[in-house]
């Protein structure tokens, strides 16, 4: 009886875990594909591979939407390519680890606005060190690389919010699924223009399928199961520590070191990230209670 939570804690736990490591582990496969193919073309497999698998997993129903359904479902498609585009021309300029650093800056921010706490602007502040730290490098970072990173971090911020609006109003994967294939869409032509007649190749086209898989469905997967009885509280905590798992999947595919300034910026934000979300949990909050949770299960589309 005394083990019993535990083992079922364990199980969801592990769930997320894997989901944050197979993101990341398919973005830094994404980055070693660059000097082949455009980041904008490595994307648009992405979003294509993911979006085909939401909708024949999903089979979304189309028929008796309102107007209203689909400016939001739209939307969300828009901010999901914008978040995917930016972040990956982002890590194409400056480190992985740090990029999603930096990104990560978006969903804090948003979780700290929805505290009426001035304390937890700490969190905040705590955040702003993380990023300074990351400008005092002697080798400096490329800033459009930075700026893109900013960007991203506030489709995602974006994301959350019309996640949480398409939840509402499509049920189960509906929703995603047409997003999904909304952002393949508006990033075909993109691509196509910058692709060239690599992104035919047989070893490009398997390795984007690998991408979608693995930033994709396998999270969905994981983070579905995981959400059925993890507190979205201690969700929130795991999801926090994507920065360093971006920084751990670049050292070991991309060779790609940071120094210990670096890692003790990725620190700050990651403890930042992890206070607003205690902050702002509600400890009476049952588990499997996640009206909205769709919008933070998914914030792993990001890299």
């Amino acid at each position: 009886m005394i083990q019993r939570p535990s083992q079922t804690l364990l199980g969801p736990v592990g769930l997320v875990l894997v989901g944050i490591l197979s993101v990341q582990l398919g973005a830094a496969i994404a980055k070693g594909l660059f000097g082949e193919i455009s980041p904008t073309a490595m994307v648009w497999l992405r979003l294509a591979a993911s979006a085909l698998v939401l909708a024949v997993v999903a089979r979304p129903r189309l028929t008796g939407r309102t107007r209203r359904d689909w400016l939001v479902v739209l939307a969300f498609g828009a901010s999901l390519a914008t978040m995917n585009w930016a972040i990956y021309q982002s890590f194409s300029r400056i480190p992985l680890g740090i990029a999603v650093t930096i990104e990560f800056i978006g969903p804090l921010t948003l979780a700290v606005l929805g505290s009426r706490r001035a304390r937890d602007l700490v969190w905040v502040l705590l955040a702003g060190v993380g990023v300074a730290l990351l400008g005092f490098q002697r080798t400096g970072l490329d800033p459009v690389g930075v700026a893109y990173a900013l960007l991203a971090g506030a489709a995602w911020a974006a994301y959350i919010l019309l996640s949480a609006s398409t939840g509402r109003r499509w049920s189960g994967f509906d929703g995603l699924a047409v997003a999904s294939i909304v952002a393949a869409v508006a990033m075909t032509l993109p691509a196509l223009l910058t692709a060239g007649t690599s992104l035919w190749d047989g070893r490009v086209l398997l390795i984007g399928a690998l991408v979608g898989l693995l930033s994709s469905v396998i999270p969905y997967s994981c983070e579905l199961v995981a959400l059925r009885t993890l507190r979205p509280a201690v969700f929130g905590i795991l999801m926090s520590l994507e920065p360093a798992a971006a920084a751990l999947a670049a050292i070991v595919v991309l060779q790609e070191h940071l120094s210990p300034l670096q890692w003790l910026a990725i620190a700050c934000v990651v403890v930042a990230s992890i206070g607003a979300t205690r902050s702002g949990a509600n400890p009476s909050e049952p588990p499997g209670h996640h009206d909205d949770d769709h919008s933070a299960a998914h914030g792993t589309l990001a890299t």
